[in-house]
């Protein structure tokens, strides 16, 4: 009796298997519209070429951490209170305003707005006025980052009536409980935060990143006057530029200069001195040039070199 045989089909070689999950950082970055923010940033802002850097690498760390989140990989509640050290003027408040706007694209913060505030506006000035004062303030910038301006102000050990303690106890449970809803700038001076943090160590270990915000150099203050200037249809003329220079040279060696906040105010200053100038011309209709066009006389009539001559004429 023949044998009747199974035939069982060949299977043939496996399927190959099915790739890794992967995440393109490059697609995602420019999905998120921050290169947009970044263009704008270097459009804007003159010089900091390190922080500019710094920002670029938060964001990257950003993008890296949310894509290990879609890969179930354990990650925490990035730490992303900060702390920008420098002198007035140097860009703080719009750097902060640029974090804000970086953390939203990325979903960290939902609105993404920033709310500006000083010891004024968190401490008050009998008892029981304090934590309402400071939970409102909490209030409104939850949801984005709360820019804390001169915040070693908090702190007065010196006056033991000072209700400053209680915002600052405040400000650190929320900061650690609700990180992943606000995030909060400390700025001032770079050795005045210092102490600050050395008195208290809550703060310090709280924030991950401290950014020092360098003075502008002369050529690079020229620059920003010129884009102030551009932003409003003005421009200077090539001999009011080389007056301007000279002011700014002058102008960093006295007190309360203020870099870009400086600039900005001889500028709108030198704007009066051209109106003043052009009311009082008597030869003929103003043209276009003639109400666009900053000139040196606008510059020179400054205080700064009348101090200066004074100075050079009393030296012996």
């Amino acid at each position: 009796m023949a044998a009747i045989l199974s035939t069982v089909p060949d299977p043939g070689p496996p399927p190959p298997p099915a790739p890794a999950p992967a995440v393109d950082l490059r697609a995602d970055f420019a999905a998120s519209g921050l290169p947009e923010i970044f263009d704008e940033l270097d459009r804007e802002m003159v010089g900091l070429a390190p922080i500019k850097r710094r920002l670029r690498e938060i964001a990257a760390l950003l993008l890296v951490d949310r894509a290990r989140q879609r890969f179930g990989l354990a990650v925490g509640a990035p730490t992303l209170h900060m702390s920008f050290t420098g002198n007035p003027g140097t860009g703080k408040t719009t750097l902060a305003l640029k974090m804000a706007a970086i953390l939203h694209r990325l979903g960290y913060v939902r609105r993404g707005h920033l709310v500006t505030v000083t010891r004024d506006d968190l401490v008050g000035q009998y008892i029981g006025h304090t934590a309402p004062k400071t939970k409102e303030v909490l209030k409104r910038a939850a949801g984005g980052v709360l820019f804390i301006d001169e915040a070693y102000y908090l702190y007065r050990p010196e006056n033991e009536r000072d209700y400053g303690q209680e915002a600052i106890e405040i400000l650190l449970q929320v900061m650690e409980n609700q990180r992943d809803d606000l995030v909060v700038i400390l700025a001032g001076y770079a050795d005045r935060m210092e102490r600050f943090f050395q008195a208290n160590p809550g703060f310090r270990s709280r924030v991950a990143h401290h950014i020092d915000f360098p003075d502008y150099g002369e050529g690079e203050l020229l620059d920003i006057g010129e884009r102030q200037l551009a932003a409003m249809n003005y421009r200077l003329s090539p001999r009011a530029r080389t007056v301007f220079a000279q002011y700014i040279a002058l102008r960093r060696g006295q007190s309360h200069f203020a870099n870009g906040r400086s600039v900005r105010n001889a500028l709108d200053r030198a704007r009066l001195r051209q109106a003043s100038r052009l009311f009082q011309r008597e030869d003929g209709p103003l043209s276009v040039d003639d109400l666009t066009v900053i000139e040196a006389e606008d510059i020179l009539a400054s205080r700064v070199f009348a101090a200066t001559a004074a100075t050079e004429e009393a030296a012996p």
